[in-house]
């Protein structure tokens, strides 16, 4: 019996085990689609013209974020699944780490991109004027995070009596829809940041598990300190579910169920590199 099937149970299972993962890495590709195209109707509402080169991770942050993901993702499952330890390093270990500082990067870089989502929420003045009076003049009303509509008969009725604009932009709110925008934008960067600090986990166990100084007490240091990470990753995917957002929902548990495919990978790693079950 493979060390695969003494985890698992049968190579059954472990087939099924690696179907299911793939097909998840697949679905989460097709977030990166759905991301790109609700952040380019976000720069159409907020005026392209409008957005300096500086503001475009601020508008599509979502589709940098989670193709630097993707990638750090197979990354990973490259080095605790695929690839056997002894082909790990020279060059290959070298281009691994590589690419995955550049993805590294580039979510941090997007972690900056939400925070900068966020700021423009609270840079906004009272509208003064008829904003009946703007409709169907380019201008658009926020009703939700990343969610615009044209500014029309319709939609500005619905604005009620307190009316706000962002700065800088064609763009009208209420002030219900100000305060869940601003919810979901803290909730998109609490969630951005709680990912970084859970590769920086998995960072530190692949690397000490390659150098063979993944100690007991590290390990058990670890999954408290990742059960807490997932534990707020989990509570910012339910939030998503109740406030209507689909989208952060569905991708969210995607990510959610992809990294407990990456722990297993580990799990099945530390595995079979114990002594005692080596030569299984």
């Amino acid at each position: 019996m493979t060390a695969s099937s003494n985890v698992f149970g049968s190579e059954r299972r472990y087939q099924l085990f690696t179907a299911v993962k793939y097909l998840t890495f697949l679905l989460l590709g097709i977030n990166v689609y759905l991301f790109l195209q609700e952040e380019l109707l976000t720069l159409a509402a907020m005026g392209a013209d409008s957005v300096a080169a500086g503001q475009l991770v601020q508008v599509f942050s979502a589709t940098i974020d989670t193709a630097a993901w993707i990638i750090l993702l197979l990354l990973f499952e490259l080095e605790t699944s695929v690839l056997d330890d002894r082909r790990i390093h020279g060059p290959v270990q070298w281009a691994l780490h590589g690419i995955r500082g550049l993805c590294s990067i580039a979510i941090v870089y997007a972690f900056t991109g939400y925070y900068a989502e966020l700021t423009p929420l609270y840079d906004v003045a009272p509208f003064l004027g008829n904003a009946c009076a703007m409709a169907d003049q380019s201008w658009s009303v926020l009703v939700n995070l990343d969610e615009f509509v044209p500014l029309d008969a319709v939609s500005c009725a619905a604005l009620g009596g307190e009316v706000y604009q962002l700065q800088g932009f064609n763009v009208l709110t209420s002030a219900d829809s100000l305060a869940a925008a601003k919810r979901l934008a803290w909730v998109d960067v609490i969630n951005a940041g709680v990912w970084i600090l859970v590769v920086v986990v998995l960072e530190i166990e692949v690397r000490l598990q390659l150098r063979g100084k993944l100690s007991a007490s590290i390990l058990g240091a670890n999954k408290y300190f990742k059960s807490v990470l997932y534990g707020v990753l989990f509570f910012a995917a339910a939030y998503w579910g109740v406030a209507g957002d689909f989208l952060d929902f569905w991708d969210a548990s995607l990510w959610l169920f992809a990294f407990i495919f990456i722990e297993m990978n580990v799990f099945e790693w530390q595995y079979e590199s114990r002594p005692d079950t080596a030569a299984v």
